[in-house]
């Protein structure tokens, strides 16, 4: 089975990048240099070929090299779910960031049916101890690979919400006011929690026993644990005297927790170790893009940064295996060329260097 590929990728002022052109087959991709040269940035200039704000989450105006702050772009020539296709995404300075497919106009959510790229960063590995939004974005990015509508569900359900916590701290007590916004948030809630069981349900569907990472069992949840109300209109209507004296809303899908248990040892994802932790995560990630190779033909683009420094040898050269086995083109990085021994001849390489001017990458 093949994937979903990158075949140029070119990057014009984006963050360490004064200019820089890379070339990819549909093999297995491994980013090789010392921390501080730019390899993860190029995997975030990747991540924004994909709806939302990359892996980062950064700012637009973060995303320009600086002193110079010119603006910034990132084009790209990608085998996608259409054939073929050019991408182009990029801010000049002080303005919102703009897409173009195949020179057409786009917005961002028409990358989603274009591309479908999952990652996992350092940033992630802490995502069970942490507060709940980590995990909640999580699930969402999870969420979006397979309903590409998702982040415009979101987007219209944080709207009503934003609006009707400004009539709450305004202290307005007439329902008629509340009453539209309130439609609106248990439409469009009703449709986010759908989209996010349906998800852990085809993640758990796509566990393989026989994985080197242990499988992780998700469950979403409430606030505090507790289920989410069947009718939301109900629930929010009957909580504005207590969301007043709280100052927001506090029941909906943006109040959601995704929990997660080490299926095998039956201890809860914050109770295991932070190895066993990070294998969840990648367990969580190659059953994500199993998924969506059944669905869709095709895998996704995975980006995996400082993956394999974590991982022992033979960890690594099972990842390496799986990767290859679902057909993925994975972006990768490391600091050292050992750490994809395993993979051999199966990936192809680029070493990135800081050569006191900027970031430079050369084919290996």
């Amino acid at each position: 089975m093949g994937g979903l590929a990158i075949e140029t990728l070119t990057l014009s002022h984006f963050r360490s990048h004064l200019a820089a052109r890379l070339a990819f087959d549909d093999r297995p991709v491994a980013l090789v240099g010392p921390n501080g040269a730019g390899k993860t940035n190029i995997l975030e200039a990747v991540s924004l070929l994909s709806p939302g704000r990359g892996l980062r989450r950064a700012a637009v105006e973060d995303l320009a090299r600086r002193p110079q702050g010119l603006g910034w772009k990132v084009t790209a020539s990608v085998l996608g779910l259409g054939g073929a296709h050019d991408i182009e995404t990029w801010a000049e300075p002080g303005e919102a960031r703009q897409v173009r497919i195949d020179g057409k106009a786009a917005t961002q959510a028409s990358l989603g049916r274009v591309l479908r790229v999952l990652w996992l960063v350092p940033a992630m590995d802490r995502l069970w101890i942490e507060p709940a939004e980590g995990r909640r974005r999580f699930l969402d990015r999870m969420t979006l690979s397979f309903a590409p509508d998702h982040a415009e569900l979101s987007l219209t359900y944080e709207k009503a919400m934003r609006d009707r916590n400004r009539l709450i701290r305004d202290q307005v007590t007439d329902a008629h006011w509340y009453a539209a916004l309130e439609a609106q948030m248990a439409d469009a809630g009703r449709q986010i929690t759908r989209n996010r069981r349906t998800t852990i349900a085809r993640i758990a569907d796509a566990a393989d026993p026989a994985s080197a990472f242990p499988s992780a069992a998700l469950t979403l949840t409430g606030p505090e644990g507790v289920d989410e109300p069947d009718d939301l209109a109900s629930a929010l209507a009957e909580g504005r005297r207590r969301d007043m004296a709280a100052g927001r809303t506090l029941v909906g899908p943006h109040r959601a927790d995704l929990l997660a248990r080490y299926t095998v040892k039956d201890v809860a994802a914050d109770q295991c170790s932070t190895g066993e932790q990070k294998a969840l995560l990648i367990s969580l990630i190659l059953a994500n893009s199993r998924a969506l190779a059944d669905d869709l033909g095709r895998a996704p683009i995975l980006l995996l940064d400082e993956v394999a420094a974590h991982l022992d040898v033979d960890r690594r050269a099972a990842l390496y295996d799986e990767i290859c086995a679902l057909g993925a083109q994975a972006i990768m990085t490391g600091t050292e060329p050992g750490l994809f021994e395993a993979l051999g001849p199966r990936g192809q390489s680029f070493v990135v260097q800081d050569d006191g001017v900027g970031s430079k990458t050369i084919a290996g």
